[in-house]
């Protein structure tokens, strides 16, 4: 990275400018929380809403991020889909827990979430992998999700060979994709303020499995 760059981001600053956060005018419900703010952030017609990073660690504790699309959140939990045998569900199933991070930087806000993972029924992976498009489907049959490959011609030849194959057919659900869930154990409602004084009201769930809701310094 040139000296140049490296000044501009050593350098370049924004403040944030935002109405308070309080928790007498949130919802008692993180879940319905995030639905009012995601519906702020449709009705801007934001680009990738549902885009978010998932942070996973396997047995050694490394971590890894990559960004995902949301497909669903409701008080049961947030949904996702992926290939069980890439590098996110191979540190699934050696540690069942998550974090996400919505952040929608023209609204100033962001939202964490952190729970355990559980993998959707095959039914549920079936409903949403049927309403894909056919090409995504193949797609999720050509790709071994993580795996070195040579060159970007394999995967391309791959695709053909598949789309020949199932020419006039129904694309199944290959048994190595499907959906998992964060059931969540806290969220984080993170809204830009003045002079980095942001506001931050976390969520928790208490023995009762009711939320409890505490403010966080900046």
């Amino acid at each position: 990275m040139n000296e140049d760059l490296r000044k501009f981001i050593q350098s370049d600053r924004r403040d944030f400018k935002s109405d308070p956060l309080e928790s007498h005018i949130t919802d008692h419900s993180p879940v319905n929380q995030f639905g009012a703010w995601f519906q702020d952030v449709i009705d801007l017609k934001l680009p990738d809403p549902y885009a978010f990073v998932l942070a996973t660690a396997g047995m050694d504790g490394t971590p890894a991020g990559r960004v995902l699309y949301m497909r669903d959140l409701t008080e049961r939990g947030l949904t996702f889909f992926t290939n069980y045998n890439s590098e996110k569900g191979r540190e699934l199933s050696e540690n069942p827990r998550a974090a996400c991070v919505f952040f929608w930087s023209q609204l100033n806000r962001q939202v964490r979430i952190n729970g355990r993972i559980e993998k959707l029924s095959s039914s549920e992976s079936d409903d949403y992998f049927n309403s894909r498009p056919r090409e995504s489907r193949i797609g999720a049959w050509a790709s071994n999700q993580s795996s070195v490959i040579a060159n970007r011609k394999i995967l391309d030849d791959r695709v053909k060979e598949l789309t020949a194959e199932y020419e006039g057919k129904d694309v199944p659900r290959p048994p190595h994709w499907g959906g998992y869930m964060v059931i969540p154990v806290s969220f984080e409602f993170w809204q830009g303020r003045e002079s980095r004084l942001h506001d931050r009201l976390w969520y928790e769930r208490n023995f009762e499995g009711n939320w409890k809701i505490v403010r966080l310094s900046p």
